[in-house]
């Protein structure tokens, strides 16, 4: 498999405005450019990786596999293309990739689909039609266009090495992308269909920074007959309730613990202590301010997982009617509510039907 890989990456990221360059910026836990040089390597679809860069010393301490190469780039993209394609030229590539550092969120089947394409052309390029509808000028007049004529390409772009050198070395103008090498000489290019999300990044407001945050939440409660029974805040029918100072309601306080820990807001008991303020209170009116906190801070949940310990009653008689009842509480999809039931195999306390448990794992993200 005679491919090479080239990640265009010496941009100084002008538009981006930051003091970071844009290809080494920190995304989804790692720099712009690493997500397209683990993704080339996993492909295993490449004999070489070649990283064009103005910052060498950022690489020199990276421990990379051998078929990685850093080489210095050039002024302008076409350039740093160019010095890519003279490094190369000694390997006698059957196929060079062309990729864009600021693209991370391609994917390997797409790589994989382009391979398979170029064993019957000269050249691949993924493209998408365009979202948005588009307008252009021509002098003092506007004109639409059609969006399903409008053609977004994307990277990587494959080329037969030896066409695409060809046009390169002769090119006297800067251009946008490879193909449009080929295009000014209307030479043929296979067009497949691109990638919505291999979206290229070019400001910072371009990326969706995020911070996400577990919480874990426990509470148990011993049962005591003649008492109502509250779970996730839907009443269950059953001969014994909850002892507690509020209703008990074991997956309730669970919760609303689970989120001041993914806050880091201390714990329940700091904002509903044993006084008699709190006498028998109905645990919907503890978690529904701890919830307008947790949205008043531009915070979603991304997931709600609970485990209900206890013999009886049986979890699965009343899941639906328990996670329809949390979903109206927190404002929450119930499909990304999920509830467990586990049993203690008779042991202790709660495998005498003598107490009841619930802890919960929640997940929630900020966007900044």
């Amino acid at each position: 498999m005679n491919n090479y890989f080239v990640i265009l990456a010496a941009g100084k990221s002008k538009r981006f405005n930051s003091k970071i360059a844009k290809q080494h910026f920190v995304y989804r836990n790692k720099e712009i450019i690493e997500h397209s040089i683990e993704k080339a390597l996993n492909s295993k679809l490449f004999r070489q990786i070649i990283i064009v860069t103005n910052n060498l010393n950022r690489f020199k301490k990276r421990k990379y596999p051998k078929l990685i190469k850093v080489i210095k780039g050039g002024k302008e993209r076409s350039d740093s293309s160019l010095k890519a394609l003279k490094y190369l030229k000694k390997y006698k590539p059957k196929n060079v990739f062309i990729h864009d550092a600021a693209r991370p969120n391609f994917s390997i089947n797409l790589l994989k689909k382009i391979v398979k394409n170029m064993r019957n052309n000269k050249a691949v390029v993924p493209i998408v039609t365009s979202k948005d509808s588009i307008k252009y000028k021509v002098k003092n007049q506007i004109f639409n266009l059609h969006r399903e004529n409008s053609l977004l390409t994307q990277t990587p772009q494959a080329f037969r090495f030896n066409e695409l050198y060809n046009l390169a070395i002769k090119e006297k103008t800067n251009v946008n992308d490879e193909a449009t090498l080929f295009l000014n000489q209307d030479y043929k290019i296979k067009f497949i269909v691109g990638e919505n999300s291999n979206n290229k990044i070019t400001y910072l407001d371009d990326i969706k920074t995020s911070k996400t945050f577990h919480g874990l939440g426990f509470d148990i409660h011993r049962l005591i007959k003649k008492k109502e029974l509250f779970l996730g805040g839907a009443k269950i029918p059953f001969h014994s309730g909850l002892k507690g100072h509020s209703d008990g309601d074991v997956i309730l306080h669970a919760i609303t613990d689970a989120i001041l820990g993914a806050l880091r807001r201390k714990d329940i008991g700091t904002y509903f202590p044993n006084t008699k303020k709190y006498k028998n209170i109905r645990s919907p009116k503890m978690l529904k301010p701890i919830i307008k906190v947790l949205y008043s801070l531009n915070f979603s949940i991304n997931n709600l997982d609970i485990n209900l310990i206890c013999e009886q009653p049986k979890v699965s008689n009343y899941r639906n009617k328990i996670i329809n009842s949390i979903s109206k509480l927190t404002n929450l999809n119930k499909n990304l509510i999920n509830l467990k039931g586990k049993t203690v195999e008779k042991l202790g306390l709660i495998g005498k039907e003598n107490a009841i448990a619930c802890e919960v794992i929640i997940s929630i993200t900020k966007y900044d």
